[in-house]
């Protein structure tokens, strides 16, 4: 919602409140303010001018040379290329010395050996968007009207030094979603009555064979609990007025014609919306509210198809549907030049199924938001005559006198009644009847006191409050939350402390940065083609029912679409290494249950060149045993490097089918590693050294970890053996390893590989590994014979593996 300063003048005097004031009040008693632009403000040297005289100039198929009188007493000359300028037209003249948003400067200058002493403007140049400027001057200068004052300030004119506030509303506060409901807030902030005029001076005329011609129909009372239609007759169709066109422009809405934009400009003022029908254009007058057929056809005003479902409600000209009701007009009946009768609809619609239509079509609307959260029905009545009667007005026509409608609605007051302690118990605060009387006189609600009870009542425009919560919520808000005392509750004291899975996720981040790997947070929505990497074989996916993009409509099972899609942006952005790890969810469909299963995942991507190459060592890439030792290092720091192990693994699309293994902790797999496949990088335009790791800590954190115990440094030696193996290509180094450990004996400290050896004078199946194991007896110096003798047990164990030779 905008909020024009120079229209709220209309109903309170803000001669002492700035804008700025006002938006910094309404902020802290609960209507965000997102902004507040003023397009004026740095405007200067503008005025109204009148083209004289008019030339094209030689040479140019588009440039026109123009003399313009800007009150000055003598013509100035100016070079313009608008396509509408004309003789006799009244125009913004920027005269040197300007200078127009963006820091563009109006000087004297030449155009072609012509000189041009300033520049005729375009809404566009003066601040206002594209979106907002009428059609007619969309590709030229804005035309002012012939009355306009020669050599006046435009900005004075046109009201453009004017704060804008730009509202964020809550949807329990549609009341404020009208230039009326923001009065009545502003009001009770700062103390004020609004005050609101009606316009009684309009043209009207008994014609009741033509009234009782027109009829309506509600099929179901909660389609539409109020449905009304007034009818202007002999109207001329035109420009609106200066002062409506810049009021909807600030509004941001592009003004349209008289009728049109008195339809929106009546919606802001009262959050009423309307619709114009082209009566002339109906196939017959009586109106009918009722569902759409399964699958029929509507074409609505922007020339679309729509097929329809039993959900939307169509609105009925006849047999011939002519609107969608809350949404959108159909084409055959939109109000163009030529249209001579207006009819006027205002109606409440049942808000669920116009949120359900204008999602659906993806059709937003001024219009369709104001019924999805609500509008005042008390002012229905009152907001369609005084829209009619300036219809009529602006259009030099007359309303026909009276009205039709379905009207089911009873519009009531709301009462709350509250005990005075509950104000004392849940807003900390001490209140007198006479603070209670001064807040609800404020609010323009009315109060009674009987004993320890008073009892609000509530005007029907503000609809949102209907329980004791609410009505404290507006004590709270006109006291001034930031008058409130802050107090500790009393309750009784427990100790606060991270759960296991707090503490393993914190572990997870400490032990990842210091790999080196940088966090990111991405979105746990993705679009279905990317969903599909990786996904469950035995879950469906988690899909949003109303998505705001199909980028971000599916839950993710995986985080790897995810952590691809960074590293792709990085890469394009050259912010290297691409070194990245998340901490993230990932959710599985539950065809028996209401919510899906949540999973916590770790993942690691690392892709490309670890290291640049400097004097004294070359560029380095990531390969496989980088990742593989960081998830080693990872549950070596949580201590379950005891449980670990790696089983080759092709069946995973994404991944390279040579270069990927499941991660199992005992007997559960817990994730994967490997090189990301080759044509899945080239899709992201990586490195083919891609390398990801995806581990789920959801199990790991319910394994039972060995206490952390600190050992003192032994004062006695280490002692340590070589052993070269000649083994199959085939055996994996997890099999020898556990050997080796199982049979060496307690004292054994470490085993690491040192030397493969593939090659030349073994044979081709075959390859070398040579192992260094390094024992230690912590209370006493180990002999030879006992270090001897743990060699002969692992040498024995290790023989019974078929084709392994110890050399």
């Amino acid at each position: 919602m905008y909020l024009s300063y120079e229209w709220l003048n209309d109903f309170l005097d803000l001669k002492e409140w700035s804008a700025d004031d006002i938006a910094d009040r309404m902020s802290r008693t609960g209507i965000e303010i997102e902004g507040v632009e003023n397009i004026g403000a740095k405007l200067s040297n503008l005025v109204i001018g009148e083209v004289v005289q008019m030339e094209k100039m030689p040479d140019s198929d588009h440039l026109s040379i123009t003399q313009v009188d800007i009150g000055q007493g003598e013509l100035t000359q100016i070079v313009c290329g608008a396509p509408n300028v004309h003789q006799g037209a009244k125009v913004i003249v920027a005269v040197p010395g300007a200078v127009l948003p963006g820091e563009f400067k109006i000087k004297k200058a030449k155009m072609r050996g012509y000189e041009s002493n300033g520049m005729l403007c375009a809404l566009q140049e003066l601040g206002f968007p594209d979106n907002v400027v009428p059609k007619k001057y969309a590709d030229g200068i804005y035309i002012l009207p012939s009355d306009a004052p020669v050599g006046a300030d435009v900005v004075d004119y046109l009201k453009l030094d004017d704060p804008i506030l730009e509202l964020s509303i809550t949807p329990n506060r549609a009341d404020a979603l009208s230039m009326r409901g923001s009065a009545h807030e502003i009001g009770a902030i700062i103390g004020q009555a609004p005050r609101f005029s009606l316009t009684s001076d309009y043209s009207v005329i008994e014609d009741q064979a033509l009234l009782d011609s027109v009829s309506v129909e509600v099929a179901m009372p909660e389609l539409s609990p109020h449905y009304q239609l007034r009818l202007i007759k002999d109207i001329e169709i035109k420009e609106s007025p200066v002062w409506l066109q810049m009021r909807l422009m600030k509004a941001n809405m592009r003004p349209i014609n008289n009728v049109v934009d008195l339809t929106n400009y009546f919606m802001l003022l009262y959050g009423q919306p309307f619709h114009a029908f082209d009566f002339d254009t109906l196939t017959a007058s009586n109106v009918k509210v009722k569902e759409a057929d399964e699958g029929s056809k509507f074409t609505t005003l922007d020339g679309t198809e729509r097929t329809l479902t039993s959900a939307d409600i169509l609105i009925w000209g006849g047999d011939v549907p002519i609107a969608l009701a809350g949404v959108m007009g159909g084409l055959d009946s939109e109000v163009s030049d030529s249209t001579k009768n207006v009819l006027l609809e205002a109606a409440v619609f049942d808000p669920q199924r116009v949120r359900i239509t204008s999602n659906k079509f993806n059709l937003r609307s001024e219009s369709s938001s104001r019924f999805e959260k609500g509008i005042n029905p008390a002012t229905v009545d009152e907001a369609s005559e005084q829209t009619a009667a300036m219809i009529a007005t602006l259009g030099q026509g007359k309303v026909v006198k009276g009205k039709v409608e379905k009207n089911t609605l009873d519009v009531l007051a709301t009462e709350v009644t509250l005990a005075f302690e509950v104000i004392e118990r849940k807003l900390g605060i001490q209140m007198t009847e006479d603070d209670l009387s001064e807040i609800m006189r404020r609010l323009g609600f009315s109060i009674t006191f009987n004993d320890n009870y008073f009892t609000v009542t509530v005007p029907p425009r503000r609809w949102d409050i209907l329980i004791e919560a609410d009505v404290l919520e507006e004590i709270a808000r006109m006291y001034g939350y930031d008058r409130i005392p802050t107090t500790l509750p009393t309750v009784p004291s427990t100790p606060g402390k991270l759960t296991e899975r707090q503490r393993l996720i914190r572990q997870t981040r400490a032990i990842s940065e210091g790999f080196g790997l940088n966090q990111v947070i991405s979105y746990v929505l993705t679009s279905p083609k990317e969903a599909e990497l990786i996904k469950s074989d035995s879950h469906p996916f988690v899909k949003l029912t109303l998505p705001m993009s199909e980028e971000r409509s599916v839950l993710r099972q995986s985080m790897f679409p995810a952590m691809m899609e960074i590293a792709k942006y990085n890469n394009a952005h050259q912010n290297k290494p691409l070194a990245f790890y998340e901490t993230g969810k990932v959710f599985y469909g539950q065809v028996d249950a209401a919510l899906p299963l949540e999973e916590e995942r770790y993942a690691i991507l690392i892709s490309g060149q670890a290291e640049a190459a400097s004097w004294y060592a070359p560029q380095r890439q990531y390969d496989f045993f980088t990742l593989k030792g960081m998830v080693e290092g990872y549950f070596e720091a949580i201590r379950l490097d005891h449980m670990v192990r790696f089983e080759a693994v092709s069946d995973i699309d994404v991944m390279h089918p040579g270069r990927t293994a499941n991660i199992y902790l005992g007997d559960q797999k817990v994730g994967f590693l490997g090189q990301v496949h080759p044509n899945i990088t080239n899709d992201y335009d990586l490195d083919t050294a891609s390398f990801y790791a995806e581990i789920d800590l959801s199990y790991v954190v319910s394994i039972s970890r060995e206490a952390l115990v600190q050992l003192s440094i032994s004062k006695f030696p280490e002692t340590s053996r070589d052993l070269a193996l000649l083994v199959s290509v085939d055996q994996t180094h997890d099999v020898l390893v556990n050997l080796i450990t199982d049979n060496a004996g307690q004292y054994l400290k470490k085993v690491s590989l040192f030397d493969l050896y593939k090659g030349k004078n073994i044979a081709e199946d075959k390859q070398s590994l040579a192992y260094h194991l390094v024992f230690q007896n912590p209370d006493a110096t180990l002999t030879d014979i006992e270090v001897n003798e743990a060699m002969e047990r692992v040498t024995t164990a290790l023989l019974s593996i078929d084709g392994l030779e110890i050399r």
